[in-house]
């Protein structure tokens, strides 16, 4: 030990940082397997045959399962979902309630992205009137069975969100809705539909999860660095002192 003495300040700065550091990369790596299996589960999903809307509300467990509709959507309760952007545009995605006639169930159907350059400006979009047979899959965010958010009370429609919360619409509305929004494939009644699963991909978290390891080793390497460091200049210094009394 005489050979090693780091100080008792930076003993007690590594012994609170070292396992947090360790900790945060596992994590990362923890999400990003989570990441990989949600990304596999979506692509048998939507490899699959899209189900028939009577199935929906009785699915255990419907997250990104593709649906088969047939309804009409509702022009006056519109959401505008906001600071969405695509290929460095700024816009909002289109979200409106939906009738499904085969099952009777209101869904929230995202009709995809519109571009917002101007914000003086509302976004210029339309609804079909007539009814319409379309395609869809159920989003549901990672990590969340769904996201609580609330939007304004008696706001006027359309109504500018950062996020919503489904069950929250169909309460205010007296509705029989489904829990989930529903994001529509590319079609007549759609608009930019090129949805990206998850913001972040497994890849990125296993490169955050590498930084935090490579902190880690750096603090330990630092720590172990000047505890040698300081044990000799200790040493040195006792010399020094030593051939001063003689």
């Amino acid at each position: 030990m005489k050979r090693f003495r780091p100080g008792i300040a930076p003993t007690l700065v590594v012994l609170a940082l070292l396992p947090l550091l360790v900790f945060l990369g596992f994590w990362q790596l923890s999400r990003g397997e989570q990441k990989r299996v949600l990304l596999e589960s979506y692509a048998e999903r939507r490899a699959a045959e899209p189900m028939p809307s009577e199935q929906l509300s009785s699915t255990q467990d419907p997250a990104f399962r593709r649906v088969r509709l047939h309804g009409q959507f509702d022009a006056a309760h519109s959401y505008l979902l906001d600071n969405r952007t695509r290929n460095g545009r700024p816009g909002v995605e289109l979200l409106q309630p939906f009738h499904d006639q085969a099952s009777g169930l209101w869904l929230l159907l995202n009709r995809g992205w519109l571009p917002w350059p101007d914000r003086r400006k509302p976004p210029v979009f339309t609804t079909p009137e007539q009814s319409l047979s379309l395609d869809a899959w159920v989003y549901v965010a990672p990590g969340a069975t769904f996201q609580l958010h609330a939007d304004p009370a008696n706001a006027n429609w359309p109504r500018l969100v950062t996020a919503i919360d489904p069950a929250k619409l169909w309460s205010e509305l007296g509705r029989n809705g489904f829990a989930y929004e529903l994001r529509e494939e590319a079609g007549p009644a759609s608009y930019e539909a090129d949805w990206p699963v998850v913001a972040m991909g497994p890849e990125k978290h296993l490169g955050y999860a590498v930084q935090w390891f490579a902190m880690a080793l750096a603090l330990f390497g630092l720590y172990l660095y000047f505890g040698w460091h300081n044990a000799k200049e200790k040493q040195h210094g006792s010399g020094h002192e030593s051939t001063q009394h003689v």
